[in-house]
């Protein structure tokens, strides 16, 4: 049973006829929680210094991009856009800032000033409305679009700065629209186009369609060097299945936000993007600090986490059942974590910074007594196992710390109450 290995353990139906990887090219990620996900309406824009804080847990987890805010909103998104900015040059963090900005001559000089500022390359993200209803409802014609594009890319990429042109709600916008769009902006320098689905509108097959016919237009210019980057929202809950399927379609790089938060029902999640992606073995970094950089996001934007979020809610890896608990035991009492992780939990929690947690409830069984009772150090009484037990049998949820230890102390039982808790 030492020698086992992972196939002996689990048969992974989810490989069993895949043949390839999601794809040969370097999977790039993109972070916009400090600018798409502050326009939650009910998330605090945090003082610059919290900022910096989640920047460098970005960094940990090896995120590509981040796009630091949008200068030409006002003097305080200006200032924390060049306060990031110097943070990545005087640190020399290998994340790159980007900024957002209108197709506005004035943001896109913003940006120019805080890149100048700060001394070194700021990617210019320059979006513009390009669906019909967005169209009709600003008044806005193709030509005076086209003329609002070409200003923008030329202005950004004459100031020596890469350009990424972003067209809003491009998946539902029209293809002779889009066609003439992305064609002017390449045509103009733009290293990157970015689709977008702002209102979460897209399935796997609308990013296959609007993918391969962007890539269609990019091959007909010749312009294969030109990167496509995925933005999607969560409106119908398919951000992140949506962003492992761009990636598939031929997406260079995949947006997303810290908790999904963003407008509405939010963004893309960054990390669950991240947890699947290793989880298919398409990327190999270290992704233990991907509880702080979730905790960090929550406590500094004031964005409460679910306690049954994926990864990072409390009772993700948590169990009171006791024919659970009693699979996790053996599987420790065989010095086997590995398994002792994965065999009720389709997520390794060590992979991401937890470990599994075993609680006493109505629905347990002695092994979780013992369990709970062993791993602090507590002295194991045949009555306090029993005593433990009928409290939960009569407990109508999972006993607290504090309910526990009342019986423990009512034994006299030795304890270590600063011992481990729960994960």
């Amino acid at each position: 049973m030492a020698n086992f290995r992972y196939r002996d353990y689990i048969y992974d139906w989810n490989s069993a006829t895949k043949v390839a990887p999601l794809t040969n090219k370097k999977i790039e990620l993109h972070d916009e929680t400090l600018r798409d996900g502050i326009q939650s309406p009910s998330v605090v824009d945090p003082p610059v210094e919290q900022k910096i804080e989640l920047l460098h847990l970005m960094e940990d987890l090896a995120i590509d991009t981040l796009d630091v805010g949008i200068p030409g909103a006002g003097p305080w998104q200006y200032n924390d856009s060049l306060i990031l900015c110097k943070e990545i040059s005087k640190s020399s963090l290998h994340i790159k800032p980007t900024c957002a900005a209108r197709t506005v001559k004035s943001d896109i000089e913003k940006i120019i000033e805080v890149s100048q500022q700060a001394g070194i390359p700021v990617e210019v993200m320059a979006f513009i409305g390009s669906s019909p209803i967005r169209q009709y409802a600003e008044e806005w014609d193709l030509d005076g679009m086209l003329k609002a594009t070409e200003m923008a890319v030329r202005l950004g990429v004459e100031n020596n700065l890469p350009v990424t042109y972003v067209t809003e709600d491009t998946t539902r916008s029209r293809p002779e629209t889009l066609d003439r769009l992305f064609r002017r902006a390449v045509e103009a320098g733009a290293s990157r186009l970015c689709l977008c689905d702002t209102v979460g509108h897209a399935t796997p097959d609308g990013i296959r369609n609007l993918v391969h016919f962007t890539q269609a237009i990019l091959a007909g210019m010749g312009a294969h060097h030109i990167k496509i980057d995925w933005h999607g929202h969560n409106d119908r809950a398919l951000g992140v299945i949506n962003s492992l399927y761009a990636i598939e379609f031929g997406c260079d790089r995949v947006h997303a936000t810290a908790l999904g938060i963003g407008e509405r029902v939010g963004n893309a999640a960054m990390e669950l993007i991240l947890a699947n992606l290793k989880l298919l073995n398409e990327i190999h970094r270290d992704l233990s600090q991907l509880q702080n950089y979730c905790k960090k996001a929550s406590e500094i934007l004031h964005f409460p986490i679910s306690i049954d979020y994926p990864l990072a809610g409390r009772d993700a890896f948590r169990t009171g059942t006791g024919v659970h608990a009693a699979a996790i035991i053996k599987a420790l009492k065989k010095g086997d974590t590995y398994m002792a992780d994965r065999i009720y939990s389709g997520v390794p929690a060590g992979m991401f910074g937890r470990e599994q947690g075993i609680e006493i409830g109505p629905m347990s069984g002695e092994s979780n007594v013992i369990y709970w009772l062993d791993k602090r150090g507590i002295e194991q009484d045949r009555g306090l196992v029993t005593a433990i037990l009928d409290k939960a049998k009569e407990a109508d949820k999972i006993l607290s710390e504090e309910e526990i230890y009342r019986i423990v102390d009512g034994f006299g039982a030795v304890s270590d109450k600063d011992g481990q808790g729960e994960s």
